[in-house]
């Protein structure tokens, strides 16, 4: 009997110990979960255009928000949405192109309330420095001379849209149709100049600011396409949904819009 009283007084201790919930800290409140120290890596899917950019301020990010580690994927615009759509891994996507980010928002894989328009950016026209086309407007890419037009597949490149606008409101798409090299992103087009495999390329202003290979022959008319405009988002599957707005956010402040500032965007 004496053996069946104390286990029975044992049991009524433990149980009257796991109601009572856990214990305080000195302080009189819960102690956090170990979760909250835990490090964060962003995935972060971006733009091809956006990778001088972004790689300038990686480092000093991630030195001013200790814990969280950027980690980049860069590709066009079209194909990146392809893979969020298609369950690739991203906590944020930012995009050259509203059309993409549209896609992904009729499909309910972003948060719409965190999309901003970050940057903005101009089309160019280039050439290699050195022996390169003596040109000076999109209109002179009739010339006999240049065989190679090196542009951004429009079926997936975002600079290779606002280029067949272009295009087509001068009525020369068509006409140059059998002389143009499609880029799969509009840093490949950038590098078919670079090497001499076009003699002339349209790319983004900021991408022609990063080479030192190319020069400018003409800017595009804004009336001639579309504004281009950056968007960004997080995703709806992010499972760093905070860490993730707190970088778009940095992309919009002072300090982040003079790092895009210095690589040509607007």
């Amino acid at each position: 009997m004496k053996k069946i009283s104390l286990i029975l007084t044992a049991a009524c201790l433990f149980i009257l110990a796991a109601c009572s919930g856990p214990q305080a800290s000195p302080e009189g409140t819960a102690d956090k979960p170990q979760a909250a120290n835990e490090s964060v890596e962003l995935m972060v899917l971006a733009a091809a255009s956006l990778t001088d950019a972004l790689n300038s301020l990686k480092s000093s990010y991630e030195e001013s928000h200790p814990g969280v580690k950027l980690t980049y994927s860069f590709g066009s615009s079209g194909k990146l949405a392809q893979q969020i759509e298609q369950g690739a891994p991203a906590d944020l996507f930012l995009s050259a192109s509203q059309a993409d980010m549209n896609k992904l928002d009729e499909k309910q894989l972003i948060l719409p309330e965190t999309r901003v328009d970050f940057s903005g950016n101009s089309l160019v026209l280039v050439t290699a420095k050195e022996n390169g086309a003596a040109i000076t407007s999109f209109e002179e890419l009739t010339d006999s001379s240049l065989q190679h037009i090196a542009v951004g597949a429009p079926e997936s490149v975002p600079a290779g849209r606002y280029t067949k606008e272009v295009l087509d409101n001068l009525k020369l798409w068509d006409s140059l149709s059998d002389r143009l090299v499609f880029g799969s992103d509009v840093r490949q087009v950038l590098t078919f100049v670079e090497a001499g495999n076009a003699e002339v390329g349209v790319v983004y202003s900021s991408d022609a600011a990063t080479s030192e290979k190319v020069k400018v022959l003409a800017e595009a008319k804004e009336d001639l396409h579309k504004p281009i405009v950056y968007p960004g988002a997080v995703m709806r599957d992010s499972a760093h949904a905070d860490a993730a707005k707190q970088f778009l956010s940095y992309l919009t402040s002072e300090e982040g819009k003079k790092a895009l500032q210095e690589y040509g965007f607007r």
